[in-house]
């Protein structure tokens, strides 16, 4: 998922990173086995959540550091460096150059750029008159998404830009959406998309 924001490079690399670390610490502080997993994986998630920098398999990698034998136990804090590191910043650099070698893929998020200008965002009202609205405010957003109770995985830069592409452009002489024009729309299919 190039566009996922679990998979940007900060969440991979810290994620792992952090995991890793939460992992060794535990593994060397707690010396019953079943507190150490679960306590690096709590610590792994806290620190992942902190830092803004969710990874999944972050998960994984702080019950490697616990679980993953006398090799791993060996390495000590270097296990954070190498693989653990080493490996993340790895991935990144191969998806960073493998997404570069399509037009269409994007990886990281930061360099996928809109191909078209998004309109001006208007709402669409009932009696088919179409006002200019402002794009949704960060509170507006959290307070939306926390109504779904559930996680989407998107950045609230393109959650924003997907709700801009939305909505029509409205041109102020006609009072009609110019984006109607273009796209194929008319006030009927947008009627009927609204309910």
């Amino acid at each position: 998922m190039p566009h996922g924001s679990l998979s940007q490079p900060w969440p991979v690399i810290a994620g792992h990173g952090f995991s890793a670390f939460f992992g060794v610490l535990c593994a060397r502080a707690i010396p019953n086995h079943y507190a150490a997993a679960a306590a690096a994986v709590a610590l792994a998630i806290l620190a992942m959540h902190v830092f803004k920098c969710i990874h999944p398999p972050g998960g994984a990698t702080a019950l490697t550091a616990v679980l993953g034998g006398p090799a791993v136990q060996a390495l000590g804090y270097k296990f954070v460096i190498f693989p653990v590191l080493a490996n993340a910043v790895t991935m990144v650099t191969i998806a960073i150059l493998f997404n570069a070698l399509f037009a269409w893929r994007r990886y990281p998020a930061l360099f996928n750029r809109p191909a078209v200008t998004v309109p001006a965002p208007t709402t669409l009202l009932r009696d088919d008159t179409a006002i200019a609205t402002p794009a949704p405010s960060h509170e507006q957003i959290v307070q939306a998404l926390r109504t779904l109770d559930s996680f989407v995985d998107i950045t609230e830069e393109d959650l924003i830009r997907l709700v801009q592409i939305l909505r029509q452009d409205i041109t102020p002489e006609r009072g009609t959406p110019a984006a109607t024009q273009s796209s194929g729309l008319d006030l009927a299919s947008m009627r009927h998309l609204r309910g």
